[in-house]
C-alpha cells in the first residue's frame, strides 16, 4: 500500500487518506483528489512502535494500523484526512492523530462529516445528512482551490458504477473456481485505492487474463463474511480443504460496492441515498435489521451450505450481531464457522486450518449439525 501511495504523490494529484469503511470517493475524485481508504498495511508495517503509544492493544488491527501509518515518515504521503463516524473507535481517532502529528510537526487537514444512525423509518436525518455532504464540499473547494462540477462528478460515478459491475463480474469468476479468491481480494482493493481513471480498465484487463479455466462448481459453497478478507494462509486452507467460495460479505470488498445508488447530479442527494440505503453492514446501525435477509438471500442465490465468519478481534459491531446470525443461518439450514483473527495472528494460523479442516468435512458429508466448532 505504501508504495502505491508512493505512486500516486507522484501523478500530482492531492491524496486524501480515508478512515474505513465507506467515503464518499466518487465526490474526492470529481475534486481532482485521490482518495484511498486506509487500510491494506500488514505486508507494509510488522510492528506498530508509534500506534501502541497512544492505543490499547484490544483496539482492532485495522485502527492500530493506520495509526501507525499516519504517524510515521511515510504519513506524510497523505495531503488531507477525512473520517465519518464508522465505529466507537474510529470516531475518537483524530485528536490522537492530530497530537501525534502536532508533536511531529506535521500539519494534515482533516474532514469530517456525521452520519446519522438512527433508522430512517423512525425520523427522517436525510437533511442532516446532505448539509453534511455540502459542507464538505465547500470545505474541500477552500482547503485545496477546486470547484466543484456537477459534470466531473456524473463521470466520477460511472467510474465507479463500472468498477462495481467488474469486481461483482469477478466474485462470479471466484464462485466458478475460474478465478481464485485470494488474487480477486487483493486486486480488488488495489483498484478501489486507484484514481477512477484507470481503475476499470486495470479490472477489466486482470479479469479478461484471469478468468480462463473452468471450475468445480460441484464443491460445498461457502460465504466469506467480516471487515477484511482473511490471511492468505486461511484462504489456502480453505481452498485445500475442497470448499468452494461461493460469495462474500466483507466489507472491503462486496458491502463496498454491492449497492450503488441512481446517478443524480446533486451530490448531496446522492450520498443520502449511498448513506441511508447503504448495503447492510453492522458498521451502519441502522442498517442491522436487513443483515440477516441478505445474508440469507446471498446463501440462496449462490447455493451455499455454510457461512464462515472471520472475525477483526476487537470489533465490536461485528461480535454483537455474530451469535444472532449463526443461531439464524443454522435455523435455516446453513452452517456456520467463526474464526477469530487479532493483529499478530497472521503468523499462527494452524488452528484456524484445523477448524477449517472440519468445517469442511462436516459440509461435505451433508451432516447438518447444530454444534460449534470450538476455538482452540
Amino acid at each position: 500500500m505504501i508504495e502505491h501511495l508512493k505512486e500516486l504523490k507522484k501523478a500530482g494529484r492531492p491524496v486524501i487518506g480515508c478512515f474505513p469503511l465507506y467515503p464518499p470517493l466518487a465526490l474526492f475524485d470529481s475534486l481532482g483528489l485521490a482518495p484511498v481508504v486506509l487500510w491494506g498495511f500488514k505486508s507494509d508495517l510488522t510492528e506498530t512502535p508509534q500506534s501502541d503509544k497512544h492505543l490499547q492493544n484490544y483496539t482492532c488491527s485495522v485502527a492500530r494500523y493506520m495509526t501507525e501509518f499516519l504517524l510515521s515518515e511515510a504519513g506524510g504521503l497523505v495531503d488531507g484526512l477525512f473520517m465519518y463516524n464508522a465505529c466507537d473507535t474510529l470516531r475518537n481517532l483524530p485528536e490522537i492523530i492530530q497530537k501525534g502529528l502536532d508533536q511531529a510537526g506535521r500539519q494534515v487537514p482533516l474532514f469530517h462529516i456525521h452520519v446519522p444512525m438512527a433508522p430512517p423509518h423512525q425520523t427522517d436525518a436525510g437533511g442532516y445528512l446532505e448539509n453534511e455532504i455540502n459542507s464538505l464540499i465547500t470545505d474541500l473547494e477552500k482547503t485545496f482551490d477546486r470547484h466543484f462540477s456537477s459534470y466531473a462528478f456524473q463521470k466520477s460515478i460511472a467510474r465507479l458504477e463500472k468498477l462495481s459491475r467488474l469486481s461483482l463480474a469477478a466474485e462470479a469468476a471466484v464462485a466458478q473456481e475460474r478465478l481464485d479468491f485470494y488474487s480477486f481480494a487483493k486486486t480488488a482493493h488495489l483498484a478501489w485505492a486507484m484514481p477512477s481513471g484507470p481503475q476499470a480498465d486495470i479490472t477489466a484487463d486482470w479479469l479478461d487474463k484471469q478468468a480462463l479455466d473452468t471450475g468445480h462448481p460441484d464443491k460445498p459453497g461457502i460465504i466469506l463474511s467480516g471487515i477484511l478478507p482473511p490471511p492468505d494462509s486461511v484462504i489456502a486452507a480453505i481452498e485445500a480443504s475442497g470448499l468452494r467460495i461461493a460469495g462474500n460479505d466483507i466489507a472491503s470488498l462486496h458491502r463496498t460496492y454491492a449497492a450503488m445508488p441512481a446517478a443524480v447530479t446533486d451530490p448531496a442527494a446522492y450520498y443520502r441515498d449511498f448513506y441511508i440505503n447503504h448495503y447492510p453492514c453492522p458498521t451502519l446501525l441502522y442498517t442491522g435489521d436487513r443483515r440477516l435477509s441478505v445474508l440469507s438471500e446471498m446463501c440462496r442465490e449462490t447455493g451455499a451450505q455454510g457461512v464462515v465468519f472471520v472475525g477483526e478481534k476487537f470489533c465490536e459491531y461485528e461480535y454483537f450481531e455474530f451469535p444472532y446470525l449463526e443461531k439464524s443461518l443454522r435455523e435455516q439450514g446453513v452452517q456456520t464457522l467463526m474464526i477469530e483473527l487479532a493483529i499478530d495472528d497472521d503468523a499462527q494460523t494452524a488452528p484456524h486450518a484445523a477448524r477449517i479442516e472440519a468445517f469442511a468435512e462436516m459440509l461435505h458429508s451433508g451432516t447438518n449439525t447444530q454444534y460449534l466448532i470450538p476455538n482452540t
